[in-house]
This record gives C-alpha cells, sequence and structure tokens, in this order.
C-alpha cells in the first residue's frame, strides 16, 4: 500500500509538471503534501504542494511559462519576463513564487530559482533558503546531468551533517542530528523560538526519521570522523581540537565568516582560518558554531 501510494504521488507530481516548460535543471517538491508532519494541522492530503523549479536561463523560462500560465502571475506579468527575472535575481533569496495555483485539483506554489544562485547558496550558504529546503527530505521530480549542480547538492548535505557535529556532543542518537540539521534554516527565524512554530522541527523529524536516515545514511557511513552504529541509532564524532578544526575548515564560506565575525576581538585583524584554530580549541566550540548559524539567513 505505502509502494502503491508513493508511485501514485510520483505522478501526481509528474502530471503537475508537465504543465510547466521543460528546461529545468532541477524541480522537486516538499513540505506537508509530501512527507507527513505531526501536529495538530497536518492534513497531508489537503495541503499545498511546494514545488521548486531551478532553470539555467531564467528569462526564457518566464517568457515560455507567461504564455502557457499566464493567470499565475501577479501584476507584475504585465512588466514582463525581463523584469520578473530581475526581480528573481536581485531580491530576497533569489526565488520568484506564485502561489495559490489550483493546477490538476490541487493547490500549489511553485517558486523560479537560477541554477547558478542555487549553486552558490548550496556551496555557501548565502542566505540558506533554497539550500536548507534541500537539507530536508523532499521528492525530486527531475534533474538533468549537470556535475556541478549533483556535486553542490551533495556538498550541501555534506555541510548540515558537519555543522551538526559541532553543535552535539560526542554520542548522540539519529534524531538528535536531524533535528540540529532541520532546525538549520529556521534557527535564524525569531518564530522558531517564540510562538506556535516552536516545536515545527520536532513535528518534521519525528515521523520521517526513516527519510532523513535514507538523505543522510551514506554520507555517515562514509564520514571518516564518525561511528555510525546504524542498527542501534547512535553515532560517536572525534570532539578533539584537531577533529573540531577540520570540521570547522569545511563549514560553508558564509557560516565561516559569521563565526569570524563573532570570535575576531577588534583590532587582532585575523584571519578566518586563524579564528576557526581558536574556536577547536574552546570549550564552548558547539555555543559558537551554534551563535554563528543564528542568523537571518534571508
Amino acid at each position: 500500500m505505502a509502494l502503491q501510494a508513493l508511485q501514485s504521488s510520483g505522478v501526481t507530481f509528474r502530471k503537475i509538471l508537465s504543465h510547466f516548460p521543460e528546461e529545468l535543471s532541477l524541480a522537486f517538491v516538499y513540505g506537508s503534501g509530501v512527507y507527513r508532519q505531526a501536529g495538530p494541522s497536518s492534513d497531508q492530503k489537503n495541503a499545498m504542494l511546494d514545488f521548486v523549479f531551478t532553470v539555467d536561463d531564467p528569462f526564457t523560462w518566464h517568457s515560455k511559462n507567461l504564455k502557457k500560465n499566464w493567470r499565475h502571475y501577479s501584476f507584475l506579468k504585465v512588466l514582463g519576463p525581463k523584469m520578473i527575472t530581475s526581480i528573481q535575481n536581485n531580491y530576497g533569496a533569489g526565488v520568484y513564487y506564485n502561489s495559490l495555483i489550483m493546477c490538476d485539483g490541487r493547490l500549489i506554489k511553485y517558486g523560479v530559482i537560477s541554477t547558478n544562485i542555487l549553486i552558490e547558496d548550496l556551496l555557501n550558504w548565502n542566505n540558506l533558503y533554497i539550500a536548507g529546503r534541500l537539507q530536508k527530505p523532499v521528492k525530486i521530480i527531475s534533474m538533468n546531468e549537470d556535475v556541478t549542480l549533483r556535486s553542490a547538492l551533495d556538498r550541501n548535505l555534506k555541510s548540515a551533517v558537519t555543522t551538526a557535529f559541532l553543535m552535539l556532543p560526542e554520542s548522540f542518537s539519529e534524531e538528535d542530528l536531524f533535528i540540529e540539521i532541520a532546525g538549520l534554516s529556521y534557527s535564524g527565524d525569531f518564530r522558531m523560538v517564540v510562538g506556535e512554530d516552536k516545536t515545527k522541527v520536532l513535528n518534521i523529524v519525528k515521523p520521517n526519521i526513516a527519510h532523513f536516515r535514507e538523505l543522510y545514511g551514506s554520507i555517515l557511513q562514509e564520514n571518516p570522523q564518525v561511528v555510525y552504529k546504524s542498527q542501534q541509532g547512535r553515532l560517536e564524532i572525534d570532539k578533539s581540537p584537531e577533529g573540531q578544526f577540520t570540521q570547522l575548515m569545511t563549514l560553508p564560506k558564509s557560516l565561516q565568516q559569521q563565526i569570524h565575525h563573532i570570535m575576531d576581538s577588534p583590532g587582532k585583524n585575523r584571519d578566518v582560518e586563524e579564528t576557526l584554530f581558536q574556536v577547536a580549541h574552546d570549550p564552548d566550540c558547539g555555543d559558537v558554531v551554534r551563535l554563528g548559524a543564528q542568523v537571518d539567513w534571508i
């Protein structure tokens, strides 16, 4: 039954995708409409489906989509694809969204992002918006053979693991790890600290441990700094200063710079590597990394 549901939903997603121009380097769907979430408002059957379309040439893609799906766009459609592309690339997280669209009987929204901008975000965590979505289970519907994009997707997952390792103790559970990872892209969001959204991360992770394990299992098995006891769902990591320095040096550039900004005393003018070396030897290394991650990425 579960396999049939998975196959059925895959057909639904591909049918929706057929309504859009085909020139996509990556298309995926995410959120509570795809993966079950805990909580009182989690109605998966009727939840809006959230799509992201990655395109090499946003101007050409929007030109074609305006012809096919004119009604999807707000008043900006009268300004044409050039203005829409400019707004997409130069404001916010580099994503242009069309929301509250009925397509094949489902309510959807879809975001369009340039392949180059996505790759930069995956590698450097410039805003951790779409990169943050891709650190949690998503259903990939379409992906081309772009080696650079595939490598960046893998790098983003490894960066999420490394960041979580630095914030966790020497021994912890899979659930602890996945909660840290899922919380990364929310860490600068005030709503996640105060108010009704503060349990959102738990609601995402707990029903989807198997999906997180599928996403991160091979990375954990291949990481030389971790002992992954998959049968017990437990992990042990190297918390030596040398091990932590190695991890800090592989963090995304934006997070490294944020840590440097927090720790570099006025007038010392140390480079980032010196600061990270100091942090690696600090008993509060995990707290420093957590503070560095608690920025408003958008």
